[in-house]
């Protein structure tokens, strides 16, 4: 029997994925969560075998999630739903310590499988993702990414400093890096070119 969360904010795949996975599987399901912050608490309150987490959900995203859950537990097991694998995005996954990613479109038994494999100490990557992943031309920094992720949401230099543990002048940096290697005049239009390339 292998123990999981399921963490999505679309109700309609999360609830299908609820009832199909213990179909194909020895599976059982301990808690679904609709976005970052519940997938957190329930990751922490029930220690599953296996978090299955969506990469993209409103506030704390996936990785967010991921980063918070592995202070806490540092062995915790994650597979990773994702639409889009971006290059960055699915580096710094893989650096947070995420053991699987399947796309969202992928057959429940398939899920099922992987989700199976990573128990028993393997890790996956779906193909397309991994061979999006690949063709990777992005000239920013992992640091300079960083801070256009969290300049896309929004937030003010002294916010991203606070969030990211940075000086104030070191985010300024970044920015300035990133405006000048995308030949963009303000860092949300250095934010938003990332993200119309796959980089974010």
């Amino acid at each position: 029997m292998i123990t999981i969360v399921l963490a999505d904010d679309e109700v309609l795949l999360r609830k299908a994925l609820a009832a199909l996975l213990p179909l194909e599987g020895d599976i059982t399901v301990l808690a679904e969560a609709q976005d970052g912050e519940s997938a957190v608490e329930a990751t922490l309150r029930h220690q599953p075998d296996v978090l299955v987490i969506d990469l993209e959900m409103p506030g704390m995203d996936g990785l967010d999630a991921v980063a918070q859950i592995h202070r806490t537990l540092p062995e915790q097991v994650i597979l990773m739903l994702t639409r889009h694998a971006r290059p960055g995005v699915l580096r710094k996954a893989l650096k947070l310590g995420v053991q699987g990613f399947v796309s969202k479109s992928a057959e429940p038994a398939h899920i099922t499988s992987v989700i199976t494999g990573l128990h028993a100490g393997k890790r996956w990557i779906d193909p397309d993702v991994s061979a999006l992943a690949v063709i990777d031309d992005c000239p920013l920094t992992e640091r300079e990414l960083d801070v256009l992720r969290v300049t896309s949401e929004g937030y003010s230099v002294a916010d991203i400093a606070a969030r990211l543990h940075l000086a104030q002048g070191t985010v300024r940096n970044y920015l300035s890096n990133a405006m000048q290697k995308t030949q963009t005049r303000t860092r949300h239009e250095a934010a938003r070119y990332a993200r119309e390339h796959d980089w974010l």
